[in-house]
């Protein structure tokens, strides 16, 4: 409990998303669903993310979202509101037994909570799985109450999650593994440049990060220059490779060779 579990993914054609991250990502993709409307990415035989198909009249915000696993929403729910958080979706029911929310934090980044069965059989961030998370927000101390609160990080038991304060940093792991960052920065929330609002950042890992962004060139997507604080502070680490993009529909994502980013 309290871990980052899924990642998911509203897009406006179904069938073009498939094609951007099987190519950009190495992905193959099952249909879910009675209309068949929500597809699972999986790397090899392992599900890595669900990417579900709004209509673009809807103008529905294309972005990545990352869900912690709770034990109840509800509890949940009414942690988050009651530390000043924002709830704008749920508790809904998703079958056969899942229950999600999707909610802000009090800088406004957004983030979701899960109750029940997950498809993925991998830890976020750990070993080398291929994605992990990092939190851009003005405080990642401040943060990391909040969403140790919520998430229950410091409670006992089997499983818990070690969180440690490293500079302007606050780091989440288990069993000594980083499952996710929390990193202050010069965010902005009305900023025009999401890199510069508060938000969770997802990096996937790729074998050859180049030839990833080849990919997404090719496949409709761009390249967003700037890193991942959209150039206002320097890269923490000038070996890392890493190169921040969008896909089609503008959802905003990290190449990250996987080498270097095992946190």
């Amino acid at each position: 409990m309290g871990a980052p579990c899924w990642l998911s993914l509203n897009a406006h054609d179904l069938d073009a998303a498939e094609r951007f991250y099987g190519a950009v990502l190495g992905w193959t993709f099952r249909r879910g669903g009675e209309e068949r409307e929500y597809a699972i990415g999986q790397l090899g035989e392992v599900p890595v993310a669900g990417i579900a198909a709004v209509a673009a009249e809807l103008s529905v915000p294309v972005s990545w979202t990352a869900f912690f696993a709770v034990d109840d929403a509800d509890t949940a729910v009414a942690r988050i509101r009651e530390r000043g958080g924002t709830v704008g979706v749920g508790p809904v029911a998703y079958p056969p037994q899942g229950r999600a929310a999707l909610a802000t934090d009090r800088e406004g980044a957004a983030f979701g909570v899960w109750q029940g069965r997950t498809e993925s059989r991998w830890h976020i961030g750990e070993h080398s799985a291929p994605a992990w998370l990092e939190l851009h927000t003005r405080d990642a101390f401040e943060a990391a109450v909040f969403y140790g609160e919520v998430l229950r990080w410091a409670d006992e038991g089997p499983g818990r999650y070690e969180v440690s304060y490293e500079q302007d940093k606050v780091v989440l792991r288990r069993e000594g593994e980083a499952v996710a960052r929390l990193n202050s920065g010069p965010v902005e929330s009305g900023s025009p440049r999401p890199q510069l609002r508060p938000r969770w950042l997802v990096r996937f890992r790729v074998p050859d990060p180049d030839a990833a962004t080849a990919a997404v060139l090719a496949h409709g997507g761009s390249v967003v220059p700037g890193d991942d604080w959209g150039g206002v502070r320097g890269p923490e680490d000038e070996a890392r490779r890493s190169v921040v993009v969008r896909d089609p529909d503008g959802a905003l994502f990290t190449l990250e060779a996987m080498e270097d980013g095992k946190g």
